[in-house]
């Protein structure tokens, strides 16, 4: 028996292919706005949480080494940064996203962010953790800020103890 030619074709034809592809194209360019929302509120919160963690080890450390540590900050128009370091608050620094240190003082850990994503400013140079008591001097405020205004606080009180909140319910922090 002779095979009959099919009257309809298998596959997409050119018309529906440009739909579909016009269609994605919308749907890509209105979520496109919230998912770089989504990335930045997340870096910025990444951010909060490894300084949150880094203010606990200062306060551990300080107690483990029985001497005093401190957590330095600086800034300028590259980026931010904070070092964790023995010594003078003078002592170590981190020019051009580079961490250095003199006078006999040890850095621990450093941490440097861009301004693309994020700035992380205090309203104190640095704070020292005493290895006695794990006390902090001067108590300070510590911001995770983004070019939104979006930003999360860590507040470090003179005993030593961090609370944070946020101004955009950012990583479930209560509100400021």
């Amino acid at each position: 028996m002779p095979k009959v030619p099919s009257r309809f074709q298998r596959g997409f034809g050119l018309v529906e292919t440009l739909v579909s592809v016009a269609v994605s194209a919308i749907v890509l360019t209105t979520a496109a706005p919230s998912l770089q929302d989504l990335l930045v509120r997340r870096h910025i919160e990444g951010v909060a949480d490894r300084l949150a963690a880094d203010l606990h080890f200062v306060r551990s450390e300080a107690l483990a080494r029985n001497a005093s540590v401190r957590i330095t900050f600086h800034a300028d128009a590259s980026g931010s940064c904070y070092l964790i370091h023995t010594g003078s608050p003078a002592s170590c620094n981190c020019t051009a996203g580079t961490p250095s240190c003199s006078g006999g003082a040890v850095l621990l850990r450093s941490v440097a962010v861009s301004t693309a994503h994020a700035q992380v400013r205090a309203n104190v140079e640095s704070i020292l953790f005493d290895p006695l008591h794990g006390t902090a001097s001067p108590g300070g405020t510590l911001r995770v800020t983004s070019a939104s205004g979006a930003a999360v606080h860590h507040v470090v009180n003179v005993l030593g103890r961090v609370r944070s909140c946020s101004t955009a319910s950012l990583g479930g922090h209560p509100a400021c």
